[in-house]
């Protein structure tokens, strides 16, 4: 093969890799500012509802040593969980490409193959096993794949609650909000969850406007929602000053020696919910930026907020515990700094919803790019950010989702129990997965993950089994959706690198495939030119045939079929076939499709496309083009494409570059060559998208009601649920192109 043209760009490198964000100077502290409008608003309207999560308002208000206790565990959590082990440790543990969460940490584990865009082009060489570069990466150790399935499960199961998540922080925090209103207007309390459904239902509407314009919208009213708390915290702090004993971490363990109630664990955890949003919205943002805007403003205004509002039920008990939050506003009940912090509240509860759709925004990108997940469409909103994505099936799926569970649960007590059980089982599973990455990712000392995973997984572990208790109360619907999820990721990687695997082995070098023969018409009087063009490199004298193969092959059950010869008509037109994999040689489809129509357009274009880590490609540098030398008319093309260009091939300027790329290869002999490129693309021009018609095949499992029993179900799970998936999420479902006509072509695919 030959390729005159390179992958370096003028000005743009083609084949960088994607990477995390790095800024610093005054675009960070930009940053830092709009993650204050997307990240933390969940942790930080948290101070809403913990303290009577822990005393709940309808029991008489608790000794003064308990409320400190409370408190010291309130903070304490805060220092050891968001700050420490998110902030400052998990923030480390993201993708190269600067993404965070459960399935980042996965990734690091297992990374994807990395995507040779110039390989794409080779057609007459053989593809790459997946199995050679797998576990390849700078660093750190490589770990056994008997653990793959176990590991991805896990990890899986965490993203799955995180999504989970997603349904329940919206309606925890707005329905929390809205409630504030019946202290002053105890008539319209029956309203709440109708007028927390109308927030919600405005909050996703505006989603499509993308992170980074509403973190600006946002971020102003999170900063100014920190300042009330840090503010009314100090003021409260002042009615018992000895509340600053909560500093103190042995007051928290006395408080549950004392009252042995393991439960007040469950209310402590509602303090710390949005702690994974930190760490599953990096691809939103980076490193630096979240530490800042979390140890300058967001921790230090939660620690006062929730030592005022101790001091506060230390010293007014009865008057505040009905409702913490709203009863120490300074001032009185329905004064303008009540309504100011009521307003504010709905405002940070609104916002605090943002911090965990965005972070499954992000989770769901990755679980698409490592085929984990339907492939639905993704719309990036920002010229920067890769990471800054909306997605608005997954939208209107929590949409519709918050809706229902803040009609069905009525009551913020209700939806509590549920909140915290997704939480923490979120945070154990990162702990686990934390751990393994320290000696096998990073290369340190295992005692160093062994010591990680015995702190942290000990206060997880207490996290999540009082949790646990809350699963009959509520807790299982979190649980159920997370379950669901998972069976869905489950399904689609299993299947998705079945079929991958399928097209894999069965990709043939083109030479193989298909035979140019060359005649001189005294040698072969008898043929005629049916079925034959010139070729463009022969004389008159000469004739040019091309064929496949009559090789045998060998079917499903063993036998060898031997094929017949078959001759190839060249038909005057231009066939743009897109290549749905990555590697060399041709893929299965076309080869099925070359046997369902024996025949050769004139130009075969086979067309891969490449995402590179730049906003917008110049057009002139979109199409990388190689030809194949023993065969006339085939040609490789890259279409290199920026995270927020849109697919449009346009026939013209991609002719345009196979003519110069001909007038590269042969300057003296390309005039008739490309006059007949550009003839036969006038005439048609016609894009096949081919995609796999899965079928199930036979599997041995021991005896035979074993065999039966995994072939049915095996031949269910493929052929009735993940074919019709596929068939409604197909990889180029959202693809527009400018070519007059599209032919969908469907080959079976026995995996």
């Amino acid at each position: 093969m030959s390729s005159p043209e390179t992958s370096e760009e003028k000005g743009i490198n083609l084949n960088a890799k994607r990477e995390a964000v790095d800024l610093r100077g005054l675009p960070l502290l930009s940053l830092s500012f709009q993650a204050l409008g997307i990240i933390y608003s969940d942790i930080g309207t948290s101070p809403l509802y913990v303290l009577n999560g822990i005393w709940p308002p309808d029991h008489p208000p608790p000794p003064r040593e308990d409320v400190i206790g409370s408190v010291s565990a309130i903070i304490w959590s805060l220092t050891l969980l968001p700050l420490l082990k998110y902030v400052f440790i998990s923030l480390r543990f993201g993708t190269t490409e600067g993404e965070g969460g459960s399935f980042a940490l996965y990734q690091g584990l297992f990374p994807p193959v990395a995507k040779d865009c110039d390989a794409d082009r080779t057609l007459t060489g053989d593809s790459t096993s997946l199995d050679e570069t797998l576990a390849e990466r700078s660093g750190g150790r490589r770990i056994t794949h008997k653990v793959r399935w176990p590991m991805l499960i896990w990890c899986l199961m965490g993203t799955a609650l995180t999504m989970a998540d997603g349904v329940f922080t919206p309606a925890v925090s707005v329905t929390s909000a809205v409630g504030g209103i019946g202290v002053a207007k105890p008539s319209i309390l029956n309203k709440v969850s109708g007028i927390a459904i109308a927030f919600l239902a405005a909050l996703f509407l505006v989603q499509r406007f993308g992170t980074g314009r509403i973190a600006w919208t946002y971020g102003p009213i999170s900063f100014i929602w920190f300042l009330l708390l840090a503010g009314t915290g100090i003021y409260n702090i002042t009615f018992h000053p000895a509340i600053f004993r909560a500093f103190d971490p042995s007051r928290a363990v006395l408080l549950f020696v004392r009252t042995r109630n393991y439960d007040i664990l469950a209310g402590v955890l509602l303090a710390i919910t949005g702690c994974e949003a930190i760490f599953a919205n990096l691809g939103q943002f980076n490193q630096l930026s979240i530490q800042l805007s979390f140890t300058t403003l967001v921790y230090p205004s939660l620690v006062l907020a929730y030592l005022g509002q101790g001091a506060r039920l230390v010293h007014d008990g009865n008057a505040v515990i009905s409702s913490v939050f709203y009863k120490t506003i300074p001032g009185r009940t329905d004064g303008p700094l009540f309504w100011i912090m009521f307003i504010f509240a709905i405002l940070a509860t609104i916002i605090a919803s943002q911090a965990m759709i965005t972070a499954t925004f992000s989770l769901v990108q990755q679980l698409i790019n490592f085929k984990s997940f339907p492939p639905i469409r993704m719309v990036h909103t920002s010229e920067v950010i890769q990471g800054q994505v909306y997605i608005p099936a997954i939208n209107w799926a929590l949409m519709i989702g918050t809706i229902v569970v803040v009609a069905a649960f009525t009551n913020v007590a209700n939806l509590t129990n549920a909140y915290g059980f997704a939480v923490a089982t979120v945070m154990f599973s990162t702990t686990v997965l934390i751990a393994v990455h320290i000696y096998y990712v990073k290369g340190l000392p295992p005692i160093l993950g062994v010591g990680y995973f015995l702190i942290f997984g000990f206060f997880d572990a207490l996290f999540w089994g009082a949790a646990l208790k809350k699963v009959p109360h509520g807790a299982w619907v979190p649980l159920m959706i997370g379950i669901c999820l998972l069976s869905l990721m489950l399904l689609w990687t299993w299947a998705k690198s079945l079929e991958d695997n399928f097209d894999r082995k069965n990709r043939k070098n083109l030479r193989q495939f298909i035979q140019q023969e060359a005649y001189r018409l005294d040698q072969d009087k008898d043929d005629n030119a049916e079925g034959a063009e010139d070729d463009s490199s022969s004389s008159e004298s000469n004739l040019t045939y091309y064929y496949m193969p009559g090789v045998g092959e060998r079917t499903d059950t063993g036998e060898v079929v031997r094929r017949e010869r078959k001759k190839l008509q060249r038909i005057p037109t231009v066939a743009v076939f897109l290549k749905m994999t990555h590697g060399k040689g041709v893929p299965h489809t076309f080869i099925g499709f070359i046997r369902q129509w024996p025949a050769l357009p004139r130009v075969v274009i086979f067309l891969s496309v490449c995402i590179v880590p730049v906003a917008r490609v110049p057009k002139e540098d979109r199409y990388a083009v190689t030809k194949v030398r023993t065969i006339d008319g085939f040609y490789g093309v890259t279409y290199y494409l920026g995270f927020r260009d849109r697919f449009d091939v346009q026939i013209h300027d991609l002719i345009e570059k196979i003519c110069d790329m001909e007038r590269a290869f042969n300057p003296n002999g390309s005039a008739a060559v490309i006059d007949r490129i550009r003839a036969v693309a006038q005439i048609a021009a016609t894009h096949i998208a081919p995609h796999y018609h899965v079928v199930s095949k036979e599997v041995t499992a021991g005896p035979r009601p074993v065999s039966v029993t995994v072939n049915w179900m095996r031949r269910y799970l493929i052929e009735s649920i993940y074919r019709r998936l596929a068939t409604m999420f197909p990889e180029t479902g959202n693809w527009l192109t400018s070519a007059e006509e599209i032919i969908q072509v469907g080959i079976h695919a026995v995996i």
